[in-house]
């Protein structure tokens, strides 16, 4: 391989350290050259280094610095060293290929036979920074009838085209090291050449060669890829995985490079015309191959072909660099077929609810028993539980099918359950049913709660029956306005009577805290792939039956949060962003909304022993949740529970069931949000909600029928 120079054609960079003395010397010269240009882009490059995003730790100084000299431009410029520098040139790479991925693809070393559609992979590959070396043969000379597709310019005729290759890619990054063989290859160079590769990319013109090519790389084990550009087609050979595989994917019949030279051209033709696919080339290109020599010189081609070339050959380099699957074989990207089929874009209309009838509300009896009891809060508004009634008794048995990932042990079912058995009691006592209830489980259910028919009344009760049927999740922000104390003890007094315990932060910063720990909880929802579809199946997006799940509209979502939702329900994303360790941005708007509250608050009781009894336990939460919510309400507070992943994780291993990949993740947030709110061993939370001051929600979540009975969604 040449380093620097072909008859007098210099094609690398000199690389100058002002603290040697020598080069000190050379470049103190070239600076006082007049007819040298000279640019420091030196500190304008580390002001956009410092501006990047989470940018890389360097183990380069300024010690690191050069000048380069280019001699065919007449110009030094001064750089910083090339781990800056390809760090803010690759810096746009980013995600679509990980600073990691560049750091392994940035490794490799790939050979190019053939510099015009080579030219444009070579300098694609230099430009992704999917190389470390580049390796660079052709024999022949820039022509004016070569810059119809070769990107070089007047100045270039005449010069050998890997050294115009070379140049240019040494303009983009001086650092990188390029050899070049302007003699071309033969049977003498022709396994120096591929020596040391990784990768060999061929597009020369030469038949013989071309077979050559493949077979040295197949005795090197190395794959091959190739582009024509006639309707796109890409070639890969995998020699590194199938070092028995016949060249030209077998197309030759076994025909050997030496058996080829052998060949008169009119013995050729047929075996070009079987690699070439014959049947399969674009009209013109086929018919040309009968002009030439009568009305045209060569094939004709394109640059945008070409150029297309170089972005085929670098995406199957960056899936051979990476591991990904990339088998042997060869496709088409016709982008003319492409064309043919171009469609006008789906216009996206406007989400159009349809009109919802109320549905009547039963005035009196056990239908306005049953009607409130189906009003009490559920996660994700799954309403757990079925509810049967007769004369005697109404019966709420908590309905496993309707749980979720993130009811832990249906323990959130389970206090769904005992806030219906509290709003069947209220609306018994305030139409004159009420009689004595109970709670059972164990049984061949999980959980049943019993409310006995009777005739009696109770004023406490039956006062919150109207606020009952107002209650509501109001998910909009807030506007931060501190909660007076007297409606804090308000607050507090109301759980106390249904023995729970009311643990809040109140303050800035700590308000801040909880946001954040609560954000990253969701973030590990969105992450973990069943959660993630648990809570995406649970939207309900027009057309479809709003009476269970989230209605859309129930999110107060604004116009940008409505189309960040459209990219945070694909799982393929999600996907993306877990091998990232991204998503931050998923939970920006949850953030901000919890940073509006005026209070977080966990709603907690005495913990219970583990076992069929704590079912039980949390069902009696289920009252002071609702005496909590409609009290606040009635302050004027707006209320949304906010329950993290962790919430209903009581045993070790009960988050690596939920969530493998984020488990210790969790597990940690949980400890923290315990000692943030005080929350002391001896008690568990049933329940996270955020307290605030915010405009009235202007649609209410629905629900299912009750078989039998007429309902009515607020």
């Amino acid at each position: 391989m040449i380093e620097n120079g072909v008859s007098g054609e210099c094609y690398r960079p000199v690389l100058l350290d002002e603290s040697d003395s020598g080069q000190a010397a050379r470049l103190a010269e070239l600076l006082a050259n007049p007819a040298i240009e000279s640019r420091d882009l030196r500190d304008g490059l580390r002001a956009e280094f410092a501006s990047l995003v989470a940018p890389p730790e360097l183990s380069e100084t300024s010690e690191s610095d050069r000048w380069v000299h280019y001699p065919w431009r007449r110009a030094v410029i001064a750089l910083p060293g090339p781990q800056l520098l390809r760090a803010v040139r690759l810096d746009r790479n980013r995600n679509n290929l990980t600073r990691a991925e560049q750091q392994t693809l940035g490794a490799q070393a790939i050979g190019v036979v053939g510099q015009s559609v080579g030219h444009a992979v070579a300098h694609v590959l230099a430009m992704e920074g999917t190389c470390g070396l580049l390796r660079l043969a052709d024999f022949d000379t820039v022509e004016l009838s070569n810059l119809n597709r070769l990107p070089g310019t007047l100045f270039d005729i005449g010069a050998n085209k890997a050294v115009v290759a070379a140049r240019r890619i040494a303009e983009l990054d001086p650092y990188l090291p390029v050899e070049i063989l302007p003699a071309g290859l033969d049977d003498e160079n022709m396994d120096a050449f591929l020596t040391g590769l990784d990768i060999v990319v061929e597009e020369c013109d030469s038949f013989d060669i071309k077979l050559a090519v493949r077979e040295g790389a197949r005795r090197l084990r190395l794959p091959l890829v190739m582009h024509s550009s006639d309707r796109g087609l890409l070639d890969v050979e995998r020699f590194d995985l199938e070092p028995e595989r016949e060249p030209f994917h077998g197309l030759l019949g076994g025909v050997t490079a030496a058996e080829l030279r052998g060949l008169s051209t009119r013995d050729k033709t047929p075996l070009m015309v079987r690699v070439l696919d014959g049947r399969n080339l674009s009209a013109t290109l086929a018919a040309s191959m009968v002009e030439i020599g009568q009305t045209l010189n060569s094939w004709p081609q394109l640059a945008s072909d070409v150029q297309l070339g170089g972005s085929n050959v670098a995406a199957a380099v960056r899936r051979i660099g990476l591991g990904q699957p990339l088998r042997s074989g060869r496709t088409r990207v016709d982008i003319e077929k492409s064309l043919d089929k171009i469609t006008e874009p789906e216009v996206r209309k406007e989400l159009v609810w349809p009109d919802e009838p109320d549905d009547p509300r039963p005035e009196s009896g056990i239908e306005a028993v049953l009607e409130c009891a189906q009003r009490a809060p559920s996660g994700g508004n799954a309403q757990p539980w079925t509810l049967r009634a007769d004369r005697a008794e109404v019966t709420i048995t908590l309905a496993p099918e309707h749980s979720s990932m993130m009811d832990i042990g249906y323990r959130g079912s389970a206090l769904a359950v005992g806030a219906a058995l509290f709003n069947a009691r209220v609306a018994a006592a305030a139409h004159g049913l009420l009689g004595e209830s109970e709670l059972r489980s164990g049984d061949s259910d999980l959980l049943t709660a019993v409310l006995r028919l009777g005739s009696g009344t109770d004023p406490e009760l039956s006062d919150s029956y109207p606020a009952l049927f107002a209650r509501h999740t109001n998910r909009g922000g807030g506007t931060g306005a501190p909660i007076p104390d007297e409606i804090l003890d308000g607050l507090h007094e109301a759980v106390t009577r249904a023995g729970a315990t009311l643990r809040m932060v109140t303050d800035r910063r700590r308000i801040d805290s909880a946001a954040r720990i609560l954000a990253e909880s969701e973030r590990t929802r969105y992450l973990t792939p069943d959660m993630h579809l648990e809570m995406t199946s649970e939207l309900r997006w027009p057309g479809d039956d709003i009476r269970t799940g989230m209605d859309l509209r129930t999110l107060d979502l604004q116009p940008d949060e409505l189309a960040k939702l459209e990219i945070a329900v694909r799982a393929d994303v999600m996907a993306q962003l877990r091998s990232w360790s991204g998503g931050n941005a998923l939970v920006e708007d949850a953030l901000a909304k919890v940073r509006t509250s005026s209070a977080v608050v966990a709603l907690t009781f005495p913990k219970p022993p583990l076992g069929p009894s704590e079912l039980v336990a949390y069902a009696n939460a289920g009252e002071a949740l609702q005496r909590l919510w409609i009290t606040a309400e009635q302050y004027g507070l707006a209320v949304q529970p906010v329950s993290p992943v962790f919430l209903y994780a009581r045993r070790p291993g009960e988050l690596h069931t939920v969530s493998p990949e984020f488990a210790d993740t969790l597990t940690s947030l949980q400890g923290s949000f315990l000692e943030l709110l005080g929350v002391p061993g001896h008690e568990t939370m049933a329940l996270v909600l955020r307290l605030g001051y915010a405009s009235e929600p202007a649609v209410r979540s629905r629900r299912r029928p009750i078989p039998g009975a007429t309902t009515r969604g607020k």
